[in-house]
């Protein structure tokens, strides 16, 4: 019987890989031969989330790595708040590129994913071809942002609820993990999901020691915050963003590329959070053509 948290034949070939010391589950398709594309996932997501782009980009002569991010899915859980930090995190994204013998990749990141991504710009330049962020800003807009404004406040609220020990993996996983259904259909254009796509996250979500992982990346960035970086990022850098996310404020996303040496924005009006399920078509699009002009 298949593994919902794997890949079928046609989704790509599963893989593991050692990187930064943790062993990651990553997910390859495309010709070995083709230009390196790394896609990092975000909450609660996991390879699968990429799917649609993944594919999409496979099919245009990448080779296109996608791996279940440390604490998710089929990779490696390590114990304590600490090990989820975000320059490990992003550690880990260049371990992973050691790895499979890439010098740079096109690096894409949705929520979780592209605050990565943006720290692996920032520390590790000479790793990302091009830097493309999904719906999460540069850390110091984001972090600036929380400090200034009330609406993103409040619209964060969930960072310090998740703080407290153990009940908030026991509210998640009730009822077959409801709540994180009925957030991203309800945060979604209506249709993005379906109870297919929910079979395959949930497997994700069941695998021994996730939820506690999963969890434990917010708690890391309350408790251990990554310094204030404003040294401008290096690689070309695309910011795209859907308008209608209730989670981040799209203001941030202009701001986020002044940030950047080279640095442009594209807002997708009606999009929302979840841009890459929603209108992958369009996603894949921007990226090859920001992939394009680095080339």
């Amino acid at each position: 019987m298949t593994d919902p948290a794997r890949p079928r034949p046609s989704e790509g070939e599963s893989t593991a890989v050692e990187a930064n010391g943790v062993r990651l589950h990553v997910v390859r398709a495309g010709p070995d031969d083709g230009p390196p594309v790394l896609l990092l996932h975000g909450f609660p997501e996991c390879w699968y989330g990429w799917q649609p782009v993944a594919g999409r980009l496979a099919d245009a002569g990448y080779r296109v790595l996608v791996p279940d991010q440390r604490g998710y899915n089929g990779s490696e859980k390590p114990a304590g708040v600490g090990a989820y930090r975000l320059p490990t995190l992003a550690a880990d994204a260049a371990g992973l590129l050691d790895a499979v013998g890439a010098e740079s990749a096109h690096v894409v990141g949705h929520d979780w994913g592209a605050a990565v991504a943006w720290w692996l710009a920032l520390d590790r330049p000479d790793r990302v071809r091009t830097l493309a962020a999904l719906n999460v800003p540069h850390p110091t807009v984001m972090r600036r942002t929380l400090r200034r404004s009330w609406d993103q406040r409040r619209r964060s609220w969930y960072f310090g609820a998740v703080q407290v020990p153990r009940l908030p993996e026991l509210v998640a996983a009730a009822g077959n993990y409801r709540l994180f259904e009925r957030t991203m259909r309800e945060s979604s254009r209506p249709g993005t999901f379906d109870d297919a796509d929910f079979e395959r996250y949930r497997a994700a979500w069941r695998t021994p020691g996730a939820l506690r992982a999963m969890l434990n990346w917010y708690r890391a960035v309350v408790r251990r915050p990554p310094p204030e970086r404003t040294d401008p990022v290096d690689p070309p850098t695309l910011v795209l963003w859907g308008a209608r996310d209730r989670f981040l404020r799209a203001s941030m996303a202009r701001e986020s590329a002044a940030y950047c040496r080279d640095g442009r924005t594209v807002l997708l009006p009606d999009a929302t959070h979840w841009l890459h399920r929603e209108f992958p078509g369009r996603v894949t699009d921007h990226l090859r053509e920001g992939f394009a002009a680095a080339d």
